[in-house]
């Protein structure tokens, strides 16, 4: 029933989202061309060459860690091969079991590698290969995902799959919604403005088809 009520934020989310791309400003334009080259990169390995799992699996893992510990949990237990893996942790809810599929773990330590060598040695002249290790690390994030949902993922029967799709997309399309102003020198505030405009709309939509 939450998934079903959560559609109409989805297409607001959608929606938002899609504004906020189409109105990026000039400087942006030195972001894409590295950012969509890592991306190419990243799927002409992922076509040709074995998959990694086990660095997939090490990240999904690490990812189940990383949000048990923000809800304030303990891991008990951590494994991670190619052939799968699993954590033991002292707290669960559906954003600790569905995190690992929208939250882009090696985009996310791309951005603290970046940031602690800028801060440390001044890498902000190399920010052509932030962006192109960025594009592959995301690409990379997506493609795994989307292959490991091929198969039965006990994180999302547990929260059931419709539920579990919406915010799997939720989750992605908020992580793009944040990262694309930041990177292209959008203002955050307009992109949270738009996403909220957008919502206040669809309800309207929604009211009145009703």
């Amino acid at each position: 029933m939450v998934g079903i009520l959560l559609l109409p934020v989805c297409l607001a989310t959608a929606q938002a989202l899609w504004l906020v791309l189409v109105r990026m400003p000039p400087p942006a334009v030195r972001v894409w061309p590295p950012l969509l080259a890592g991306v190419a990169c990243w799927v002409v390995i992922f076509l040709l060459l074995p998959k990694p799992m086990w660095v997939y699996v090490l990240g999904h893992e690490s990812t189940h860690a990383i949000w048990t510990w923000m809800f304030g949990g303990k891991v008990k237990r951590f494994k991670a091969a190619s052939s799968g893996g699993h954590v033991v942790t002292t707290k669960n809810n559906f954003l600790i079991s569905l995190s690992p599929y929208f939250f882009p773990f090696y985009a996310v330590v791309v951005v603290l590698v970046f940031v602690l060598g800028d801060l440390l040695w001044h890498w902000r002249a190399y920010s052509s290969w932030f962006y192109l290790l960025l594009g592959a690390a995301y690409a990379f994030h997506l493609t795994l995902t989307w292959e490991i949902l091929k198969t039965r993922q006990t994180d999302i029967t547990s929260q059931g799959y419709l539920f579990s799709a919406v915010v799997i997309f939720l989750g992605n399309a908020l992580v793009l919604l944040a990262a694309v102003p930041l990177l292209t020198g959008h203002e955050l505030y307009s992109a949270l403005r738009c996403w909220l405009d957008c919502n206040h709309q669809m309800m309207h939509r929604v009211v009145n088809l009703l």
